[in-house]
C-alpha cells in the first residue's frame, strides 16, 4: 500500500461574469493564460507551454515583475472534461482540481489544490 503524505488543501471560489465556453477558452489557451495567471499585481506569467489534453504536460513560468524571483509550475493533466473539469498533478506531486459550473451568463469556478509545504498556508491563501 502506498503511503501518501496528507497535505493541507486550499479552496478558491470565484464567479466570472461570462459564459462557461468563454471562460474555458481563457483557461485552455497559452496566450490567454499569460494574460491572467498571476498571484498578485507584482507577478506575471512569462512563459506558458501546454498540451491541453488528458495526460498532456504543462509548464507555467511565474516571475516577480521586478525580476527578484521566479519559479516554474509544471506537471501533467490527469483529466480534462470540456467546459467542466481540469484535474492535474504538478511535478512536485501536488494535485489540483478545477470545476467550472455554468449559471446563465456567469460561470462559477472552484479550485481545490494541495498547499506547497515549503510556503506557509496563510501566505498561499492570501494570494
Amino acid at each position: 500500500m502506498e503511503n501518501k503524505k496528507i497535505r493541507n488543501q486550499i479552496t478558491v471560489e470565484v464567479i466570472i461574469d461570462a459564459p462557461v465556453h468563454k471562460v474555458w477558452k481563457v483557461w485552455s489557451s497559452a496566450d490567454s493564460i499569460m494574460q491572467w495567471n498571476a498571484p498578485s499585481d507584482n507577478w506575471h506569467t512569462s512563459l506558458v507551454e501546454i498540451d491541453f489534453r488528458t495526460n498532456g504536460r504543462f509548464l507555467f513560468r511565474m516571475e516577480a515583475k521586478d525580476k527578484s524571483s521566479g519559479f516554474d509550475h509544471s506537471g501533467f493533466y490527469n483529466e480534462i472534461v470540456g467546459h467542466q473539469l481540469i484535474r492535474y498533478t504538478g511535478d512536485d506531486g501536488r494535485e489540483s482540481t478545477i470545476k467550472f459550473v455554468p449559471d446563465g451568463s456567469a460561470t462559477y469556478i472552484t479550485e481545490i489544490f494541495e498547499a506547497d509545504p515549503e510556503i506557509p498556508v496563510e501566505i498561499q491563501r492570501d494570494f
